[in-house]
């Protein structure tokens, strides 16, 4: 059984900065793709960003020159969001796409205050 749990959020003030972490748990062999989703207050989920096995990444065009997606240990992959704005105000999901199922986590609220 993947399960995927994400740490990181909260409350921040306009300008700040967070780091998202997710930890990877389970037996798997290796992963094709993992990625942060968000879910903002229109309750809309959008893609933010992925990375894929070959480190290859991807990220939603507003957001594209500020966050960074990166793994870090084996099984741990990170968002990093500098001068957050109130629009980044959202639940962040992280998602593992492996073997051709794709497990999400419980998400990790953030709320950007101006």
């Amino acid at each position: 059984q993947v399960q995927l749990v994400e740490s990181g959020g909260g409350l921040v003030q306009a300008g700040e900065s967070l780091t998202l972490s997710c930890v990877l748990s389970g037996s798997f062999a290796s992963f094709n793709v993992l990625g942060w989703y968000r879910r903002g207050p229109g309750d809309r989920l959008e893609l933010v960003a992925i990375i894929n096995k070959d480190g290859t990444t991807h990220y939603k065009d507003s957001v594209k020159g500020r966050f960074t997606i990166s793994r870090g240990e084996a099984k741990k992959v990170n968002l990093h969001i500098p001068r957050l704005n109130p629009e980044d105000t959202a639940v962040y999901f992280c998602t593992a796409d492996i073997d051709r199922t794709q497990y999400w986590g419980q998400g990790t609220q953030v709320i950007v205050s101006s």
